[in-house]
């Protein structure tokens, strides 16, 4: 079975349309997997730089 497996990741002929339907099964999971998590972190990045920005705005209209 290991000589099999190590054979299938040799096999340099060109993917199949079985493998790219692997690979997109394995993105697929990975990106739901993580999807809460990426999520939070994409809210807590551009929450970050629309108050640095708002408070950028006010400082400027403070000046004026």
């Amino acid at each position: 079975m290991k000589n099999l497996v190590i054979g299938f990741l040799k096999d340099e002929d060109g993917q199949t349309s079985t493998e790219y339907i692997l690979l997109v099964a394995v993105v697929a999971l990975i990106v739901f997997k993580f999807k809460g998590i990426a999520t939070q972190k994409l809210e807590k990045i551009t929450n970050g730089v629309f108050t640095k920005a708002d408070s950028w705005v006010e400082s400027i209209d403070a000046t004026q």
